[in-house]
């Protein structure tokens, strides 16, 4: 389905437009999403690679490995530093968007939570979201 969702980074430099649905919104527990958000958990969405374009601003991105050696890109306003979206190995042709980045996120329901075995103790969970043990 066609859609058209904008969004950007805290200062405004960088743009970008997801143009169709998610495949899913995910809770990510993963110590890389908390050490990244500065909480317990970060809010992302799953898209096409077509369906996301920058549309203002040119981010700055690094690569890191992940648990299993593949890597993954994040890439952030270079001006502000919010992390707007990454793109890993594993999920080639797929772009991990910040869902918390998008100027409306009234819509947004998360599909499920991964990588339970590092969320923090005090987070509580709905009861209604699939938990899921991904591997990286």
């Amino acid at each position: 389905m066609s859609v058209q969702r904008d969004g950007g980074c805290q200062c405004g430099a960088v743009r970008y437009r997801v143009t169709q649905e998610p495949l899913g919104v995910r809770v990510c527990h993963c110590k890389e999403c908390q050490r990244q958000s500065g909480g317990a958990f970060s809010l992302s969405m799953l898209v096409r690679d077509e369906a996301f374009s920058v549309l203002q601003g040119t981010v700055k991105s690094f690569t890191r490995s992940s648990d299993s050696g593949r890597s993954v890109t994040g890439s952030f306003c270079p001006e502000c530093g919010t992390r707007i979206f990454h793109r890993a190995e594993l999920y080639r042709g797929y772009t991990n968007v910040r869902a918390g980045t998008l100027d409306d996120t009234s819509w947004i329901k998360p599909t499920a939570s991964i990588w339970m075995k590092s969320k923090q103790a005090w987070v509580r969970m709905q009861d209604d979201l699939d938990h899921v043990e991904l591997q990286s």
